[in-house]
């Protein structure tokens, strides 16, 4: 049986602050509804994700700004980084963990920068919301082998795409450099990389 994370509930101690909030990042507002004074549902959905976040009046019983570590995935962390400065979100700078593996809690081991192979779940920053619940962005380009069926693509934008297909694009140059020639095949090398590169397996040489 499938069981697909739909929604990520955050507390929140002012409803409009919260919406005004996030629907400046560009999340889509899915629904604000109110069926009293004391209850209120607000969803909104980060672009390209398939979950999304609801907030409001008696929908939690946690405390305004606890959830913490909640995780938004990106493929390029620099560009995040100034879009959400942009937005007025006040992101953290970026960092990768000192420890060379998923980030500590909180700012312990925070090394500036990003991973210095720039590899695939090591970069990362940090931003809040008004009260204080916190969000991590993580750069994601490849996956591990086992987390997506190798045999299918998919990508939640076209922003999304376009950043696999510069990827493939820089990729396959270096293969062009290897072989000597040029690649009349490039299609076909484009789309085994983009597969590959985003089920985690093996890339084309």
């Amino acid at each position: 049986m499938d069981m697909k994370l739909e929604v990520i509930v955050v507390p929140v101690s002012d409803v409009d602050r919260a919406k005004s909030f996030y629907t400046r990042l560009g999340w889509r507002l899915d629904a604000d509804i109110a069926t009293a004074d004391d209850f209120r549902v607000v969803q909104v959905t980060p672009p390209g994700s398939p979950a999304s976040v609801i907030f409001g009046t008696s929908v939690t019983s946690q405390v305004p700004g606890s959830a913490q570590g909640l995780h938004l995935i990106v493929d390029d962390i620099n560009a995040a980084h100034d879009e959400l400065r942009r937005l007025g979100a006040k992101p953290s700078e970026v960092f990768h963990d000192a420890g060379g593996v998923f980030h500590h809690a909180g700012t312990d081991a925070r090394a500036p920068g990003p991973d210095p192979q720039r590899s695939s779940y090591g970069s990362f920053l940090s931003f809040s919301d008004p009260d204080g619940n916190g969000w991590v962005a993580q750069e994601i380009t490849s996956r591990l082998p086992g987390r997506l069926d190798p045999a299918t693509t998919s990508f939640a934008s076209a922003e999304d795409l376009a950043s696999a297909l510069r990827r493939a694009a820089a990729a396959h140059g270096e293969h062009e450099t290897r072989i000597g020639a040029e690649d009349r095949n490039w299609p076909d090398w484009y789309a085994q990389y983009m597969v590959r590169e985003q089920a985690g397996t093996e890339l084309p040489s």
